[in-house]
Parts: structure tokens; sequence; C-alpha cells
């Protein structure tokens, strides 16, 4: 029987521009950050000062790859 892997949401320390979010969300969901990246782009034109605070609390409250990864 095959263990189910959990994946949780963490920032990149090796696929990031800015802070990792995009990198780290595109890792988990399986596509390329650069997409993660676009659609941020393509949402944060409208919606500037939420994404902007989005992206905030997402650099506050994800942790880094190795503490996301690290054994407990």
């Amino acid at each position: 029987m095959q263990q189910a892997t959990q994946r949780h949401f963490h920032r990149s320390t090796t696929n990031k521009m800015l802070a990792g979010v995009c990198g780290g969300i595109g890792a988990v969901l399986g596509i390329d950050a650069n997409i993660v990246r676009l659609v941020v782009l393509a949402l944060a034109i409208p919606f500037s000062v939420v994404i902007g605070l989005f992206y905030l609390a997402l650099i506050l409250l994800l942790p880094d790859e190795e503490a996301a990864t690290a054994p407990a």
C-alpha cells in the first residue's frame, strides 16, 4: 500500500524572484512558477491593494522550504 505524501504550502528557497511565494505555490500545485507569477501579475493589475496585502501576508505566514520539509 502506498503512503500518501502530504504537500504543504511553503516559500521556495531555490525558485524565487522576490520572496519565493510563487515558486513554492507552483511546486505544491505541480505547475511552473512562471505561470503562478503571471496569474498574480494579472490579478494585481485590477486588485493591486488586495493582492499586495495577500502576498505580504503569505511572505510573513508561509515557512520557507527547509522549515516546511524538516522532520518534526
